[in-house]
């Protein structure tokens, strides 16, 4: 795991500018960094190391192959290099071919001369791991940038003060002399509603993301052609194309066309994919643990874990004082039945309150997942004893783990039959109860426990499912948080991003639960769970591993029937079962918690003087942003006990994030410079 930068110039250069770009990455690699430059000084590299595999020298990057064609700077890790070294040499390749000697045994110099001999798109279809990359032909005057098939490496492109550039974060970009990308209103308006601004988008105008699973190749003149329209996979400009080398929504096409005919040939599929997967995630030169929530996913990666790995397991969660979002109980006894070494941190409120600052340079760009704190606590509790952590991230979105998979084609089957006037006035009505009334009301469900956030869920649903008119719409009632406010930012333009539908839209065959947890795949999970995950733990320095992302995983998960996966108004029932071979049933059943905090709570406590300030009628018009109006009419109905405050952390975190942008100070540069 670590960071990487790079420039394509039409002009020289500045080396210590290549420096400060690696410099503001340090925290995702502090054991190392590099900066490469061809010698007209045209072309940059900058990396900075988190040293997992190979602790020696051996693994310096920027890397030059041995053939001194090919410079290379990499995110991540690829689980079965080893493997990939030896096909090599039996097909060849590697430094063999000229006269030389391995310098190590790290990954990088794996893939590195596996892309100088087989090529960039054989070579990713042979990876199983996790990355992003750019690798430099010097010979053909190209570069090229990767991302692994889910995207739980990140990697932003675009154009900045004349010149093409690249980063793991886009505060690296951000801080190039002549870097002036406006604000995209559009960008801004897809992230107040879901929290986190989807792919392609970057919250700056020419800054994009690089979907998961594609390959983007650049020429060396590409600081010549600046994009103004976010290029997708099978765009092509004069001296910029992108690919596909994976689609999930293949994965999950060629999953129809070749169901499992049983059960239990799903069981023993499954079962085989993770023992592969958490095998080769389990290999590292440092010390690995598991974070371990209690939860069906976390659960079955320590199980798996814990059976086929020798040697102690270490495991890592946190409690909160407030009792309806503490599950720290429930991951000590799961801990306690697998057997690991289980630790576990209490956290007050002011531990999570003090993390909120923190936020915007975590995140680099706006991030309003309110789950970014605890996550970002468990991963520095875990830091302090591990240098790897193994998360059950991807559970939901190939298995069926989210409510929405059943709730919303259920109660929107339920809504359509009745008359739209009378649909409108019913939800209407019941949209009006403050979140408080069903919060009251959640522990009359199956399970008879309180369930945070509950009541805002509810009321949502209720409000658009009233005025629906398709599934989309029921949908859009579960991940867009202000989607009847469309004067809420002003100037904005729809852009393109996906929907429920567009997967195999029309096809009666495909069931819409399907189409929902495509969609969440394609955006919700790279968008928000691995960006969360991801920023969190960099922060601090550790790796983390998501053995449920393998893509032999989600192959076999693709084949599974989604009545193996839900029925009878529960998720992930596939899981449940392999996972009770390991552990009994009990402890397992209660309703499914996220991880989450009582920011409400706070909001209209403890924090109420930081958002009121941020949220003035004054301050946001000066911002000229947000409309003021939709944005105090929710911060009055949240301080009334009508609403929570899922529509206002979104708008919190975007004018805590501008502000934190305008005054924090840029490093010096502290890399070694080659050529």
């Amino acid at each position: 795991m670590c960071g990487l930068a790079g420039i394509i110039s039409g002009r020289p250069v500045d080396p210590h500018l290549a420096g400060a770009m690696a410099t503001m990455l340090e925290h995702r690699g502090p054991d190392d960094g590099g900066v490469w430059l061809e010698p007209d000084h045209r072309v940059a590299l900058s990396h900075r190391r988190l040293s997992i595999v190979d602790l020696s020298p051996s693994g310096h990057q920027p890397m030059l192959s041995h053939d001194g064609r090919y410079v290379l700077a990499y995110n991540g890790e690829i689980y079965n290099h080893a493997q990939l070294r030896s096909q090599l040499e039996a097909a060849g390749g590697g430094p063999e071919t000229c006269g030389q000697a391995w310098r190590g045994h790290s990954d990088t110099e794996t893939l590195l001369e596996a892309l100088a001999f087989w090529g960039v798109r054989a070579t990713l279809e042979k990876c199983v791991g996790m990355f992003a990359f750019a690798l430099w032909d010097r010979r053909e005057k190209i570069m090229v940038l990767a991302r692994d098939r889910f995207g739980e490496k990140p990697l932003y492109y675009g154009w900045a003060g004349g010149q093409f550039v690249f980063a793991s974060e886009i505060g690296a970009i951000s801080g190039v002399p002549g870097f002036d990308n406006p604000i995209s209103r559009s960008a801004l308006q897809l992230y107040a509603g879901r929290g986190y601004v989807p792919e392609p988008h970057s919250i700056y105008e020419r800054i994009y993301k690089l979907p998961p699973g594609s390959i983007l190749t650049a020429s060396n003149a590409v600081h010549r052609e600046p994009l103004m329209a976010a290029p997708e996979p099978g765009q092509a400009g004069k001296n910029l194309s992108i690919e596909l080398y994976w689609s999930y929504e293949h994965v999950v096409e060629d999953g129809f066309t070749a169901p499992f005919a049983s059960e239990e040939e799903a069981l023993e599929q499954l079962d085989a994919a993770l023992v592969d997967a958490i095998r080769g995630q389990a290999i590292a030169d440092v010390p690995v643990g598991a974070f371990l929530s209690g939860g069906i996913d976390s659960s079955t990666v320590v199980a798996f874990y814990r059976k086929h790995m020798s040697g102690r397991v270490r495991t890592f969660s946190i409690g909160f004082e407030e009792a309806a979002f503490n599950e720290a109980e429930y991951a000590a006894k799961v801990a306690r039945h697998l057997g690991t070494e289980h630790e576990e941190f209490y956290v007050s409120a002011r531990d999570a309150q003090a993390v909120i600052p923190l936020l915007p340079s975590i995140y680099g760009e706006p991030f309003a997942d309110s789950s970014q704190i605890p996550t970002y606590l468990v991963s520095q509790f875990a830091r302090q004893k591990v240098k790897v952590a193994l998360s059950g991230d991807g559970g939901d979105e190939l298995f069926g783990g989210y409510n929405r998979y059943f709730e919303a084609a259920r109660l929107w089957g339920q809504l359509k039959r009745l008359p739209a006037p009378v649909r409108l006035g019913a939800g209407a009505l019941l949209g009006r109860l403050p979140p408080r009334f069903w919060n009251a009301a959640s522990p009359l469900l199956p399970g008879g426990r309180r369930q945070p956030q509950f009541g805002s869920k509810v009321q949502r649903a209720l409000r658009t499912m009233a005025r629906a008119t398709d599934l989309d719409d029921v949908y859009a009632a579960f991940v867009n948080e202000w989607k009847e406010e469309s004067e809420l930012i002003p100037g904005s333009a729809a852009l393109r991003h996906r929907t429920p539908l567009d997967f195999r839209a029309g096809d009666p065959a495909v069931p819409d639960a399907v189409r929902m947890m495509t969609c969440d795949a394609l955006t919700y999970l790279p968008g928000d769970i691995l960006t969360k995950v991801d920023r969190a733990a960099m922060a601090v320095s550790l790796e983390t591993r998501v053995p449920f992302l393998d893509h032999r995983v989600a192959a076999v998960a693709a084949r599974i029937p989604i009545g193996m996966k839900i029925a009878g108004g529960q998720g992930k029932l596939i899981l449940r079962k392999l996972l009770y071979r390991h552990a009994p049933r009990q402890l397992f059943e209660r309703p499914k918690a996220g991880f989450g905090i009582p920011v409400g709570d706070w909001l209209r406590g403890p924090l109420r003087p930081w958002a009121e300030a941020l949220l003035d009628e004054r301050a946001l018009r000066e911002g000229g942003f947000f409309a003021p109006a939709p944005v105090r009419r929710r911060w009055a109905a949240h301080l009334a006990g009508r609403e929570e405050a899922q529509a206002l952390w979104p708008v919190l975190m975007f004018c805590a994030w501008r502000e934190a942008a305008r005054t924090e100070p840029r490093p010096a540069p502290r890399v070694s410079i080659s050529s």
